[in-house]
């Protein structure tokens, strides 16, 4: 008895070291060695401070000179993220997209007079799976560069130009879709 008690306890004792220090502090180098800045958090710099993360969405207070991420279900705290639940029958889910698009439509007609409730692309209405989404998509931002553009004095066709700039294809050309990152869109305007 106490030998098999032994072994048990030896087994906890090596395997706890293996699996609990041993093989994170191994992952950890192999992140921090093959991908240094995504191992960080993928932290965007400028000017020496860190600025946000190009893995999170932010909230722009509204502001007219910056593209708006997709609305977020936790404010976008990354520490709390999740999805909004609402099944597809839902009335309050019905009343969250009419309010939303209310908004959009509130904050993009005047540079987009033609805009409506059906030319809003879904990712501008709905919350993404963390509530925290980076992305917002091509034809979001194209609707969005209107108005950037007019709130900042510069022709279409630059923020256009940095629209493209901003955006990720879709993973190996196929899976996924494309996404034009807010906060390097953003950053990219403050830095013209």
């Amino acid at each position: 008895m106490l030998k098999e008690l032994r072994a048990a306890v030896v087994a906890i004792v090596v395997l706890t070291v293996l699996l609990g220090v041993g093989y994170p502090l191994a992952m950890t180098a192999v992140g921090q060695t093959v991908f240094p800045g995504k191992a960080d958090g993928s932290l965007v710099e400028r000017d020496d401070r860190v600025v946000g993360s190009s893995l999170i969405g932010q909230d722009h207070d509204g502001d007219p000179r910056f593209f708006q991420d997709r609305p977020s279900a936790t404010g976008y705290a990354p520490s709390a993220t999740f999805f909004n639940n609402l099944g597809p029958n839902s009335a309050d889910l019905a009343a969250q997209l009419k309010e939303a698009a209310a908004a959009y439509l509130k904050r993009e007609r005047p540079t987009s007079p033609g805009l409506t409730v059906g030319d809003i692309p879904p990712d501008a209405v709905t919350t993404s799976a963390s509530g925290v989404d980076p992305h917002i998509s091509p034809e979001n931002a194209e609707i969005q560069a209107r108005r950037v553009a007019a709130a900042r004095g510069l022709p279409l066709a630059t923020v256009m130009d940095l629209v493209a700039d901003a955006t990720d294809q879709a993973f190996l050309g196929f899976a996924g879709e494309d996404g034009v990152n807010v906060l390097e869109l953003n950053l990219a305007l403050e830095g013209r």
